[in-house]
């Protein structure tokens, strides 16, 4: 272990601590990362999974909200990146304008680095087109979702959230990579559990490596663990700030699956098609999307998920932009439930799919809706309450750098605009 000081200690190596480590080290800052899990190899299958997703250890299914929402989150290199179905949409932007973050710089910047391209005809299958059409023929604005998928690598196996054991798919671990080859160390199963603050300042962390605890020296600390894991280590660390860990949002959302002849989406890259036009009025959108694995149908919706034939599904995602009302406890707990504004949006988002569904030739007597699920877990140290505009907490030379500062639930894939905020923060400290 080395025991040295650093410029930066950057928690996580997620979309925010993967792009900060590498921004800085290009600009010639010591920086070591600290990630909770492993620089995972083996992906692409169920069983693969159960060693880097957030799960029950009894059950070995994803672990839950104390009213039973289920939450998916990994502990690996790259973080949840690797498990993305490889959207790149900006999310938030004109929200975090008014606040002080202009990101439109940034934005340019990370767009051109990840090569981000609408998905074209090469990835679909003929399930997705198929609601494609349908939705138009009905008035519904669908179009080509932005991906960060390399169409000549990848094979349509549809099992991203997974993992892509072709490397398709643009991961936080590209730029992960890239912080290292410019020398930035790192400590894989490594887990902070608090920052080491003297008077008013962040000095170090502590680190738990095979139960034993090491402290590290670092003239700044970046927290970029997610949004529940950066709000645990900010109450293990004793700030005295009644916002941390409250108003907690996943971007709720359910998938509606329906039963048709003669195509599926099960060879594609899940959420190629994106309808956004009820976004701003009525908080959700619709994107097509199936789970092919049957495990994960059986998680989300039980026995009669897991029936589904998937050579004859397709399928929508309703995903909201949920009440910021939960809680991540100082034990790890979570409270999270659909609230009734989030069960309307949800409601009216299940209707059009439905309707679409049924257009495209789904039996309407077999439509199956899942349980509520989320992915995107923020809000958590949100900007203007635990954070001002430069993402600096109370604590001098502590700063955050994830989805937990954000001041309310995007309702849309968040990587884009959390690559930006990190961009910015790396300009700012160097």
């Amino acid at each position: 272990m080395k025991k040295e000081n650093y410029d930066f200690i950057v928690v996580g190596s997620g979309a925010g601590g993967a792009t900060v480590a590498w921004e800085l080290t290009k600009r010639g800052k010591k920086v070591f990362v600290l990630e909770k899990g492993s620089d995972i190899k083996k992906l692409g299958t169920f069983l693969d999974i159960l060693s880097f997703y957030d799960c029950n250890r009894y059950t070995r299914t994803p672990n839950k909200s104390k009213e039973g929402v289920t939450i998916y989150r990994t502990f690996m290199a790259g973080g949840t990146t690797v498990v993305a179905t490889g959207n790149a949409v900006r999310c938030l932007e004109n929200e975090l304008k008014e606040m002080g973050i202009e990101l439109q710089e940034e934005l340019l910047e990370a767009e051109k680095e990840l090569k981000i391209k609408l998905a074209n005809i090469k990835l679909q299958s003929k399930g997705s087109q198929r609601l494609y059409k349908a939705a138009l023929s009905l008035g519904y604005n669908m179009e080509p979702m932005p991906k960060v998928i390399d169409e000549n690598k990848c094979i349509k196996c549809g099992m991203c959230v997974f993992g892509c054991k072709q490397g398709a798919k643009w991961t936080a671990k590209d730029y992960l990579k890239q912080a290292i080859n410019s020398k930035a160390d790192i400590s894989y199963n490594s887990k902070v559990n608090e920052v080491i603050i003297q008077g008013n300042k962040a000095v170090g962390v502590k680190v738990e490596i095979n139960r034993e605890v090491f402290e590290y020296l670092a003239d700044n600390i970046i927290l970029a663990a997610g949004g529940i894991g950066t709000p645990l280590i900010l109450q293990s660390s004793k700030i005295n700030n009644s916002h941390i860990g409250r108003n907690l949002y996943i971007d709720t959302f359910v998938n509606i699956y329906g039963i048709a002849e003669k195509i599926s989406q099960a060879n594609e890259p899940p959420m190629l098609f994106v309808d956004t036009e009820f976004h701003q009025q009525k908080g959700f959108i619709l994107s097509t999307f199936i789970n092919r694995q049957r495990m994960i149908r059986f998680i989300e919706a039980g026995t009669k998920g897991m029936r589904l034939p998937t050579n004859r599904l397709i399928g929508f995602m309703v995903k909201i932009a949920d009440t910021p009302s939960g809680i991540v406890y100082p034990d790890g707990s979570i409270s999270k439930k659909v609230t009734k504004e989030d069960q309307k949006k949800l409601d009216e988002g299940i209707r059009i799919a439905k309707i679409i569904l049924k257009k495209a030739g789904a039996d309407p007597n077999r439509l199956l809706v899942t349980n509520p699920q989320g992915a995107h877990p923020g809000g958590t140290a949100a900007l203007g309450k635990v954070v001002d505009n430069n993402l600096k907490t109370e604590v001098d030379n502590l700063y955050i750098c994830d989805a937990s500062i954000f001041p309310d639930s995007p309702g849309m894939p968040p990587i884009l605009t959390i690559i930006a905020l990190a961009k910015r923060l790396a300009k700012q400290l160097a």
